[in-house]
């Protein structure tokens, strides 16, 4: 369980994502908010992620060069890009005329599991970053990594810098924690590929963890579920204005007269199905629980009717874990003695998400309906009280979320 250190120092957490920092220009930019959000009366603690694509050009370089990296080594590599972003913002701040220190992961008292790659926080020890506030230093922060007890560094997986953001919040009480994107907000759906699509001014940890888990890559969901936990007020905005964005913050307070409250997609899906598996008890378990120790996350999980004591089950798993849950589907039907696999990758999950979906029934029913009346079939269906997700053909996604959105009034 994360622990931190209660405070009552006015503390305010900016996070700025790669794109935010990817050059000197736009590094200047982050120095004089960071700067002025100072001069505004209030402690600053600045959380950068790497430049531009930095994490992904040191991959393709470790793959020119290893074949089999080793966990730890690719954790010790990734680091570095972040590194590279709080010296330079760190220096930038300074050369202004005004105090900081970079601190990496485990300067600032991020502690994690024993973990590579996909490390969560255990911990947070924000002494250091207290001790430099106190002497009115803009602290710099680099996200997506932590420490685990054997004194390696860890990173915390894609999007793993909000996850910092929000937990250094938590730890130091801080007022707001600031995630700044290259959109200013959270929409009804995703702007560029629905132009109506509205900004919310306000929307609940769950909805914004479902949207998140489902596709919308304004947050990261292990961030939202932090934020939640700890009770944490989370401000999307813009980079590149000063415009008000969107409130991420409990439910109890918010009107709940929306049913729908956004759409999502995710392209980064592929569909398996294990055919011919002997209907038993315990061969489920047995399956996605050797998923689920390989940190596989299984969504939209279907099982076929029964036929001759055997059936099939299906589910869907990220692209980029396809490879590794080959490899131990592969394993398993030996095991069990189902007939085969089959793996598609050209699917897309689009989502539905609204707190007011749970007392308002027939929500399902428009929106299959919706699909159908753009020609578009729906493979498999996942349901929760504030979300439905359907499985789709990839090619169908534009046409989908753009009438799911018109159906539901969204752009209104």
């Amino acid at each position: 369980m994360l622990e931190w250190v209660r405070t009552n120092m006015g503390i305010i957490v900016q996070k700025f994502g790669g794109s935010s920092v990817a050059d000197a220009e736009r590094i200047r930019r982050v120095a004089l908010r960071a700067i002025e959000t100072q001069k505004q009366g209030n402690d600053v603690v600045v959380v950068v992620s790497a430049m531009g694509d930095t994490t992904d050009e040191l991959i393709t370089l470790m793959n020119e060069l290893s074949s089999s990296p080793s966990d730890r080594e690719v954790d010790m590599l990734l680091s570095t890009g972040e590194q590279v972003s709080i010296a330079l913002l760190a220096m930038t701040i300074e050369e202004l005329g005004y105090s900081a220190i970079s601190l990496t992961g485990p300067q600032a008292g991020i502690m994690t599991e024993d973990v590579h790659l996909k490390a969560k926080i255990i911990e947070v020890k924000p002494d250091r970053v207290l001790e430099e506030l106190k002497k009115g230093k803009i602290v710099v922060v680099a996200g997506f990594q932590g420490i685990n007890s054997n004194g390696d560094i860890t990173t915390l997986g894609r999007g793993g810098s909000d996850t910092t953001a929000v937990a250094l919040a938590a730890a130091l009480n801080s007022e707001v924690c600031e995630i700044f994107t290259d959109v200013d907000g959270v929409y009804t759906a995703n702007p560029r590929l629905v132009p109506d699509a509205k900004k919310l001014s306000v929307i609940s940890y769950d909805e914004m963890l479902e949207m998140a888990s489902l596709g919308a890559q304004v947050l990261q969901s292990r961030a939202v579920e932090f934020a939640k936990h700890y009770g944490v007020k989370i401000h999307v905005r813009a980079s590149f204005n000063n415009s008000e964005g969107t409130i991420v913050r409990e439910e109890r307070n918010m009107e709940k007269g929306t049913v729908v409250t956004g759409v999502t997609y995710d392209k980064n899906v592929a569909k398996f199905a294990i055919l011919g598996v002997p209907d038993t008890p315990g061969i489920a378990h047995k399956i996605f629980s050797a998923l689920g120790d390989a940190r596989i996350n299984v969504d939209v999980i279907v099982q076929g009717a029964k036929s001759n004591e055997v059936t099939d089950i299906l589910f869907t798993v990220a692209q980029t874990d396809i490879k590794k849950s080959r490899t131990i589907l592969e394993k398993i039907c030996l095991e069990i003695g189902a007939t085969g696999i089959l793996c598609e990758e050209d699917v897309a999950k689009v989502s539905i998400v609204g707190a007011g979906m749970a007392s308002n029934p027939g929500v399902a029913g428009r929106m299959f309906g919706a699909l159908a009346k753009v020609g578009v079939n729906i493979e498999a269906v996942s349901t929760s009280e504030i979300k439905i997700s359907c499985l789709i053909k990839q090619d169908s996604t534009e046409k989908a979320v753009k009438a799911i959105h018109e159906e539901f009034g969204l752009g209104k």
